[in-house]
């Protein structure tokens, strides 16, 4: 019986195309959650404020696009292209992000508490005041991004280039001894339970 259910949700997964999710949102709907969506073109597409919520946009091609406050929960994101985007106060929670191009977005705000962003490119990205709780960051690449009042709280940053990052509070973050703190050096202090 579980799998006739998870095959019904399967199914019930509409796939469209860059053109016609634009024409839709165009026409005034925002709801698009639970679609496919993946590898469509959207460059520097205006989404503002759409719910994508569990929907599948792996390999989607969002460079220079305006998703401020979208809802994305739980939505697949695998190697998606979101260099220079806008995404201030997006909702990122518990979404797949890996190995996403994130370079040089604007995340202020955003919630990406439980999100996997590991192999994520996050170079030079703005993550002001973002929520970060458990997230999976491992051998991402933070170097040069803006961590100020970053909620860092159980967030997993093993493997992970903090190389002139910004403000940067990693008290209460997972460390291993792979990652690169903000002045280039290998830690040398861990929590307790670390050892190298």
């Amino acid at each position: 019986m579980g799998r006739t259910k998870a095959a019904t949700v399967e199914i019930q997964m509409r796939k469209i195309g860059g053109a016609e999710l634009l024409a839709e949102y165009a026409s005034g709907k925002r709801d698009f959650g639970a679609l496919d969506i993946s590898e469509a073109d959207l460059f520097e597409a205006d989404l503002q404020a759409i719910d994508l919520s569990g929907s599948k946009l792996q390999s989607t091609y969002l460079p220079y696009s305006n998703l401020s406050q979208a809802k994305l929960e739980g939505a697949q994101l695998q190697v998606v292209q979101l260099s220079d985007a806008k995404l201030y106060q997006i909702n990122l929670s518990e979404a797949n992000l890996q190995d996403a191009n994130l370079c040089r977005a604007t995340l202020r705000r955003a919630n990406l508490q439980g999100a996997n962003l590991a192999g994520a490119n996050l170079q030079g990205a703005d993550l002001g005041n973002a929520d970060l709780t458990g997230a999976n960051l491992s051998d991402a690449n933070l170097s040069g991004a803006n961590l100020a009042k970053t909620n860092l709280t159980k967030a997993q940053l093993m493997g992970a280039n903090l190389f002139r990052s910004h403000n940067v509070d990693l008290s209460n973050a997972k460390l291993d001894c792979s990652t690169i703190y903000p002045d280039g050096h290998r830690p040398d202090y861990l929590p307790s339970d670390v050892s190298c």
